[in-house]
C-alpha cells in the first residue's frame, strides 16, 4: 500500500486559513469535513479549534489507541461516578531523579515502580517526602516544582497562616450590641 506524503507546510497553510475565516465560512467548512451541522453551542473561537485540530488529524494521524483506550476509560468512570477525583496517570517515568534544594540543602528523589526513592527510603508519595524534609505539609508534586502553585516561585518557607476575617456589624453569639462594647465617654 503507497504511503501518502504530507506537506506540512500545507497543512500549516490550511490552519492559517481557518484562523481568519468568519463564522458563516466555519459553519460552512465544518459540515464539509464532518458531514454534520456543527454544534450550535460552538462560538467562532471553538469552531476554528476544532478545525484546525481536524484537519491536522486527518494529515498526520489522530490519537493512539492506547490513549483513546484511556480516555474512554475516563469517560465511563466518569459517567459512572460524576463527582469522584480521577487520578490521571503519572507523567514521570521510573528512573527520573526530582531534585531540590531547601534550606541549603539538595534533595534528590527517584522515581521508582510504585513510589518515589529519598535518602535510602521507598515512599508512596512525593507529599510525604516534602513533609519528611520540611516538617510541614506541602503538595509534594508542588513542592518539587512539577505542578504550578498560585504564588510563581517557591520559597524555603511555608506561607504564613492567614488572618481570619473579620465579618461585619456586631458580633455573633454574644448577646450584646456593638453600643455595649464599646468604651463609654465619662461625663
Amino acid at each position: 500500500m503507497a504511503r501518502t506524503v504530507i506537506d506540512p507546510a500545507a497543512v500549516e497553510a490550511q490552519v492559517t486559513r481557518i484562523a481568519v475565516m468568519n463564522k458563516q465560512q466555519l459553519r460552512e467548512l465544518w459540515r464539509t469535513m464532518h458531514k454534520a451541522d456543527p454544534p450550535r453551542a460552538f462560538g467562532p473561537d471553538l469552531l476554528r479549534r476544532s478545525l484546525a485540530y481536524k484537519v491536522q488529524e486527518n494529515a498526520f494521524g489522530g490519537h493512539s489507541a492506547e490513549v483513546r483506550r484511556e480516555l474512554a476509560g475516563l469517560v465511563k468512570r466518569m459517567r459512572a461516578n460524576p463527582t469522584a477525583k480521577i487520578e490521571l496517570p503519572r507523567r514521570i517515568g521510573a528512573g527520573a531523579v526530582l531534585v531540590r534544594e531547601w534550606k541549603g540543602k539538595v534533595h534528590r528523589v527517584t522515581v521508582v515502580e510504585g513510589g518515589f526513592l529519598h535518602e535510602g527510603q521507598t515512599y508512596e508519595s512525593l507529599s510525604e517526602i516534602a513533609n519528611q524534609i520540611t516538617g510541614t505539609r506541602w503538595n509534594g508534586p508542588r513542592f518539587f516544582g512539577l505542578r504550578a502553585g498560585k504564588r510563581t516561585s517557591i520559597s524555603d518557607e511555608p506561607s504564613p497562616p492567614l488572618k481570619p476575617i473579620r465579618g461585619r456589624g456586631r458580633p455573633r453569639g454574644s448577646g450584646k450590641s456593638q453600643s455595649d462594647t464599646r468604651p463609654r465617654a465619662r461625663t
